[in-house]
């Protein structure tokens, strides 16, 4: 039953957030028209919070886990009330949601290790694959919903709505039992996040997995960047042949969460984040080469079946080999790290797209993420990763 309050409050939570960030994103290009003020948007959104990874983990390993969330969902409820009536100037706005993502990195790495608390382990892929299928299969419908309410309301009444879905969501977690967690370690919060650090690079699996897992991500993060470029340059697309693209993964993620609730427990979860790291890259590399529209459509649907499996791959086998003590901060880090990877590939991607082409940032970003891939295989092999899956360590 915990765990079921927990998806609900993802699921509203993050459907809410699709909604504000479509709304965010249209009133700052409708306020400077400038596209450089919207690309800040999303670097204060994604990227700054992974500077705070260590110290967003760390958190979660001090306090209880229920009650972390619950401030997180009404922090940033508040400070979505407050873009929504203020709609600051774009300085100001950039800190709030830098503000609000952090809080977000915080919820995130606390939600990822409550699970063991809440499931028993030999549930841990199908929850993990449910709560991916409410997250990102929500986050994918949520700027249609967006569109819809455009008729009815103004950015001010979508920010407003959002800010909603996060009150809902945390009076939904209140509704959770206590989630057991270890003993605090009685160290300062500076030297836990420290610890935090040391512990990943201490911890070979682990190392190998945070390190694969962000080559990978700052190869094809700029897939995003370079998709619209693909659909009207090279493939000749209208305005709403491009926005399908961007479906494509969507579709491909929800799909792949709907296959691995039911047939994940018969895999190794290396394996599976493996094959989808390898599906994943694969997908944009053949993606630069597609013929027409509806070739690359379906292509970035079999990205999107790689991402569900490193999802679902990554989050489980940490729930099962990170110590509960140390599960918080492992997640904050890691997730921090892929956001910073996720900027990087936005930068070094944008300015191979600039001096090339778009089948040319694909191909390269697949073929990049295809050799990550090998170094990482080799890397859990070497590990003894590969030929065991603990149960959960408590």
């Amino acid at each position: 039953m915990g765990f079921r309050w927990l998806w609900g409050a993802r699921a509203v939570s993050v459907l809410g957030d699709s909604l504000g960030l479509v709304a965010l994103l249209l009133y700052v290009q409708g306020t400077t028209g400038a596209a450089l003020a919207v690309a800040l948007v999303l670097l204060a959104g994604d990227f700054v919070p992974g500077l705070f990874g260590a110290l967003a983990g760390a958190i979660g390993d001090r306090f209880d886990l229920k009650r972390v969330m619950v401030v997180c969902d009404l922090a940033q409820g508040v400070l979505t009330v407050a873009m929504g009536l203020v709609l600051p100037p774009l300085p100001v706005l950039l800190v709030m949601v830098a503000l609000r993502s952090i809080t977000a990195t915080v919820f995130q790495a606390s939600s990822r290790s409550a699970m063991p608390g809440l499931v028993k382990d030999e549930e841990l892929e199908a929850a993990n694959s449910a709560l991916g299928a409410g997250t990102y299969g929500l986050e994918a419908i949520g700027p249609l919903i967006a569109a819809g309410l455009f008729l009815v309301t103004d950015v001010r009444g979508i920010l407003l709505i959002d800010a909603v879905t996060f009150f809902v969501s945390a009076a939904m977690l209140s509704r959770l039992p206590r989630i057991p967690r270890a003993e605090p370690s009685g160290h300062s919060f500076l030297k836990d996040a420290r610890d935090g650090l040391g512990y990943i690079w201490r911890t070979k699996a682990v190392r190998v997995i945070g390190i694969g897992f962000f080559a990978v991500v700052a190869f094809n993060g700029v897939d995003d960047v370079a998709m619209v470029f693909l659909a009207k340059d090279e493939l000749h697309g209208s305005d709403s042949a491009s926005a399908t693209l961007y479906a494509g993964v969507g579709i491909g993620l929800i799909v792949g969460f709907v296959i691995l609730a039911r047939y994940a427990g018969r895999m190794k979860m290396p394996t599976l984040m493996l094959a989808g790291f390898a599906v994943s890259s694969m997908g944009n590399l053949v993606t630069g080469l597609a013929w027409a529209i509806w070739a690359a459509l379906a292509l970035q649907v079999i990205r999107g079946l790689g991402i569900a499996g490193i999802d679902v791959g990554v989050n489980t086998h940490l729930q099962r080999v990170v110590p509960a003590h140390m599960r918080g901060r492992v997640f904050g880090n890691l997730y921090g790290a892929i956001g910073l990877a996720a900027g990087l590939s936005y930068v070094l991607g944008g300015l191979l797209l600039q001096q090339t082409n778009a089948r040319t940032t694909f191909i390269t970003a697949g073929a990049g993420g295809l050799l990550a891939t090998v170094v990482t295989a080799i890397g859990v092999r070497r590990s003894g990763d590969g030929e065991r899956e603990p149960r959960v360590r408590r």
